[in-house]
């Protein structure tokens, strides 16, 4: 990292440090604080924002971990933040994205909603797929993409899946940018540990 991580446990200086210290571990429980957290913990009322924040992205929303996991990891392919592969990649193939769907989340290169469907993901996860990966790369999503996730996805889970990508292109590029967890340069493969 760029910087020298927050100690563990962190330094005690106020209370109320004290208190966002045990809300991020309560999240993260029963693991350990987290890198992402050690960094961020610099600054205590960021580091308590964000833990809120995407503690509601990750536990609060009514999307299926599948569709969830899908974009958050092809947020960090598009990114390059091998770190955050490394963490959902794995949640991705544990709620049932098959090895071949892996691999399409991995691929170089852009989608288009009505390309052709790569790892046999089905329609759901294909529209989020493409989401994801236009939203992450131009940030302005066209007309027929965002048709074709309307088309399958209700108002909540739209706004849901539009939060979580644009949640985890914050997380990747603060990664990224700081190199949390030194995984900058190595790619998907090398970045998982299963």
């Amino acid at each position: 990292m760029r910087l020298p991580y927050v100690a563990n446990p962190p330094p005690s200086s106020t209370p109320a440090e004290d208190a966002i210290v045990a809300r991020i571990a309560a999240r993260r429980a029963p693991r350990p604080l987290q890198p992402l957290d050690l960094a961020l913990l610099h600054s205590p009322p960021v580091a308590d924002g964000w833990n809120s924040f995407l503690g509601a992205i990750r536990t609060q929303t009514t999307l299926g971990a599948d569709v969830r996991e899908i974009v958050i990891s092809r947020v960090a392919v598009v990114n390059g933040a091998w770190y955050e592969w490394a963490h959902h990649a794995p949640l991705a193939e544990a709620a049932g994205v098959s090895a071949e769907g892996m691999l399409a989340v991995k691929k170089e290169g852009g989608y288009e909603v009505d390309g052709e469907r790569l790892g046999g993901l089905g329609e759901r996860l294909w529209v989020a797929l493409c989401f994801a990966d236009e939203m992450t790369r131009n940030v302005k999503v066209e007309d027929e993409t965002f048709a074709r996730l309307r088309g399958v996805f209700g108002e909540r889970e739209v706004v849901e899946i539009t939060a979580t990508v644009a949640c985890y292109n914050c997380v990747s590029r603060f990664l990224v940018a700081l190199d949390v967890g030194e995984k900058n340069g190595l790619g998907p493969d090398a970045a998982v540990a299963h």
